[in-house]
C-alpha cells in the first residue's frame, strides 16, 4: 500500500481518542500531550554482559517493548545515567527504535540529563548550556532518534544560572529537538524559581512534569514534601519514581517465605521492614484480595486517583510483570474503595 492509497484500518477511526490498545491516557500537565496512565521505567534495562549492573538484557528488553506497545504502555522513561552511567538503557531503546522505526511515533520517550556522562571534566555534568547541548546530542545518538519527547533535568544545579539552563531548553524546543520539558528531584522552592523565570522566556519552557520519589508507604521524600500538592495546584503532572517502593508494594513481600535470591531488595539486603510497615502492607494486601487485585495493581490504581498524579512508571523484568502493571491502568476504583484504601494507610 503506497502513501496515496487509503488505509482501510483507519476508515472507522475517530478524530480523537483518549486510549490506545485498551490503556487509558491522561494529559501531561497542562500540555496537549497524552501519555499512557501506566508507563515503563527502564532503569533495569541495559547490557548486563558489560558489567553495567542492569538486570534486563537486550533480548528480554525487546520482548518487553513489543508487549508494552501491544498493551498501550507507551510512555517509556529512561536516563543517560542509568546502569552506572553507561548510557546502556538509552542504547537498548535506540536499537529497538532502529528495528521498529514505524512505531517511533507511538512511543512517548522521556530521558534525563544532569549527572556526569561521557567524560570526567567539570563540564561533563550539571545544567550549563554546554552540558545540556552535549548531553542531548549524545542521548539522541544512543537512542537513534531525532527528538526527545520529554526532557527531564535529573536534578537541580546550584552552580549553573537557572536562566541559562532554561534558555537552552527553550532553544532545543524551538528547534524541535525536544518537545516538552520536565524536572526530577526538585523541591517546591526550586519549582517556584523555574516558574518565575520561565515566564520571561516562553511557555514552551514551562515544567510539564515533576518526577520525584513517592510511594504509599513513605509518601514523599522529606526534603521534597509538598511537590505533589504543588503539582496539583499548578497543573503539572507528578510522575513518581519507585511507585512500588522498590518492589515492596507487591504480593511477593507479603510472604517472607517467597523472598529469596533474585529479588532486588533481598539481593541488596533491604527487604525486612518494621512492624508498622508490615501491618500497612497486610491491610493493603487484604483489600487487594477482597477485590481480586494484586497488591501492586491496587496500589497503582489508587495512586492514579490522587490529585496531580501523572503517569506511573514501574519497571518490569518480565512480560508477566509488565502485563500485571498494565492492568492497574485500566482499574477504576469506586469512591468507597478509595476511602477504604485511604483508611488503611
Amino acid at each position: 500500500m503506497d502513501a496515496l492509497t487509503p488505509n482501510p484500518a483507519l476508515y472507522n477511526v475517530p478524530f480523537r481518542t483518549n486510549s490506545f490498545n485498551g490503556m487509558p491516557y491522561r494529559r501531561l500537565g497542562s500540555t496537549g500531550l497524552q501519555v499512557s496512565s501506566i508507563g515503563l521505567g527502564t532503569w533495569k534495562i541495559g547490557l548486563p554482559e558489560t558489567g553495567d549492573g542492569a538486570r534486563v538484557g537486550e533480548a528480554e528488553a525487546f520482548a518487553l517493548f513489543d508487549r508494552a506497545l501491544e498493551l498501550g504502555v507507551t510512555f517509556w522513561d529512561t536516563a543517560n545515567r542509568y546502569n552506572l552511567g553507561s548510557g546502556n538503557s538509552e542504547r537498548v531503546i535506540g536499537r529497538w527504535f532502529k528495528a521498529n522505526a514505524a512505531h517511533r511515533r507511538d512511543i512517548v520517550l522521556a530521558t534525563k540529563l544532569f549527572g556526569g556522562m561521557d567524560g570526567t571534566t567539570p563540564n561533563h555534568g550539571g545544567l550549563s548550556r554546554s552540558n545540556i547541548l552535549d548531553s542531548v546530542s549524545a542521548s539522541l545518538e544512543r537512542l537513534q532518534t531525532d527528538r526527545i519527547d520529554v526532557l527531564y533535568f535529573h536534578g537541580f544545579d546550584e552552580d549553573a544560572p537557572a536562566e541559562e539552563s532554561l534558555a537552552t531548553v527553550e532553544d532545543l524546543v524551538r528547534s524541535g529537538t525536544v518537545r516538552y520539558f520536565a524536572v526530577s528531584n526538585f523541591t517546591v522552592p526550586q519549582l517556584e524559581l523555574y516558574k518565575r523565570l520561565s515566564a520571561s522566556l516562553s511557555v514552551r519552557c514551562r515544567v510539564a512534569a515533576v518526577q520525584n520519589q513517592f510511594d504509599l508507604l513513605d509518601g514523599e521524600q522529606a526534603e521534597r514534601t509538598g511537590a505533589l500538592d504543588y503539582c496539583a495546584a499548578e497543573g503539572i503532572s507528578f510522575v513518581p519514581w519507585s511507585p512500588l517502593a522498590r518492589g515492596l508494594l507487591t504480593d511477593r513481600y507479603l510472604d517472607a517465605a517467597k523472598v529469596g535470591p533474585g529479588d532486588r531488595r533481598y539481593d541488596e539486603g533491604d527487604w525486612k521492614v518494621d512492624s508498622d510497615t508490615t501491618a500497612k502492607l497486610h491491610r493493603l494486601g487484604s483489600l487487594a484480595r477482597e477485590w481480586d487485585y494484586e497488591l501492586s495493581q491496587l496500589v497503582m490504581a489508587y495512586m492514579l486517583t490522587l490529585p496531580g498524579m501523572g503517569t506511573l512508571i514501574p519497571s518490569s523484568t518480565s512480560v508477566k510483570q509488565l502485563e500485571s502493571n498494565a492492568r492497574a491502568g485500566t482499574i477504576t476504583l469506586s469512591p468507597e474503595q478509595v476511602a477504604r484504601v485511604r483508611e488503611s494507610l
